[in-house]
């Protein structure tokens, strides 16, 4: 089977199957990856092992140990990272052997920074469940646990050898966590591509309805926008991924304030997209349309967006405390236009505190 695209970085290369009905041809691809003397282990959480993870072992022609942490945010811990360590340790895993991680950003993150650090690092492979895994978390490399203060903030860059995508999986999602991924799909749309943003725009009915044609499409065009941004600035030294954290530093902010879980991370980001068009006003970056623009695809997509009316104080303090601090001066990535944003410092945190409060009474 032919690969839908080519992921570059600096180590090398890796391949991204799209494809419904992939789940059926998943053992030949691995074939070409795992070492079939060899163990290896299948990291997936509760939910999705009630799904997929039995018959994904049932038919793979390899050895496959399975570990399963608990479904949720409060899986990527110290704790669950170094039960899934020891536990592979324990399975008779090596440097020989691959991790596959099975379902959303939860288990994909934390799988993969188990596998950054096994053994100093071994073979890694991303199979996506969630419409958010599969257009964002699933590529690109970066891995990662939660601190209790601040989330994402122990992890590594850790590129897999490939990443499989089966659109149809989607067809299992609640409708929460599909509007969490299609948060994502929109902030590739407002940062770098205006035409996507566009047939977003003109594609709306078929999206909500999961048209699997539409969604491979969807699918591809996030990957390959993903894919540029990595393969310019792997490791977010240059500045260029940073564009990737639109709206996070609102979104984190809310999560680690709220609690992780209360918000599924897509709305989080969703809201903090709506508080960063708005605070690009504030800051003379851009007019109020974009504002309406974005806010209205959101409401189309049925995403989540108005922002927490409360606790403005203590977001602040928890913006502090974001990885996009340097020397102690946040940065944001605020739009000024559809298809464009800039990293800006120096906000004050007056603007950023009306922002917020105005996120939270308007919609559009």
């Amino acid at each position: 089977m032919k690969p839908s695209l080519i992921v570059n970085h600096r180590f090398g290369s890796y391949p991204i199957y799209i494809r419904t009905g992939l789940q059926e041809c998943c053992t030949d691809i691995l074939g070409k990856f795992l070492a079939p003397s060899g163990k290896h282990a299948l990291i997936t959480d509760s939910h999705v092992n009630r799904l997929y993870a039995a018959a994904f072992i049932q038919t793979a022609n390899f050895d496959l140990q399975l570990q399963v942490c608990p479904a949720g945010e409060a899986s990527k811990s110290f704790a669950q990272y170094e039960n899934l360590l020891n536990s592979i340790l324990r399975s008779g895993l090596d440097r020989q052997s691959t991790i596959i991680a099975l379902g959303g950003g939860v288990p994909g993150d934390l799988a993969g920074f188990v596998a950054a650090t096994f053994m100093r690092g071994i073979p890694l492979i991303q199979i996506p469940t969630t419409l958010l895994a599969q257009v964002d978390s699933s590529v690109g490399g970066k891995t990662g646990i939660n601190l209790a203060e601040s989330k994402n903030s122990v992890g590594a860059f850790w590129q897999p050898q490939a990443v499989l995508i089966d659109p149809s999986v989607l067809l299992t999602l609640e409708r929460e966590q599909l509007t969490s991924g299609l948060a994502e799909v929109v902030k590739y749309g407002v940062i770098m591509d205006a035409d996507f943003f566009a047939w977003l725009e003109s594609n709306v009915d078929a999206i909500n309805e999961l048209d699997m044609e539409i969604m491979t499409q969807l699918i591809h065009r996030c990957c390959v926008l993903k894919a540029q941004v990595v393969e310019e600035d792997e490791r977010e030294t240059r500045g260029r991924r940073a564009i990737l954290n639109y709206g996070h530093t609102f979104a984190h902010a809310i999560e680690k304030v709220f609690g992780y879980g209360v918000f599924p991370h897509g709305h989080a980001v969703a809201m903090g997209m709506h508080a960063a068009a708005i605070l690009a006003t504030k800051l003379n970056l851009a007019d109020q349309s974009l504002v309406t623009q974005q806010a209205k695809l959101l409401k189309s997509l049925r995403i989540p967006h108005q922002f927490p009316h409360e606790h403005h104080d203590e977001l602040w303090n928890a913006m502090q405390k974001d990885k996009k601090t340097v020397a102690g001066e946040l940065h944001f990535i605020l739009p000024t236009r559809i298809g464009h944003v800039d990293l800006v410092s120096s906000v004050g945190r007056a603007k950023v505190l009306e922002s917020m409060d105005l996120a939270g009474h308007t919609m559009e």
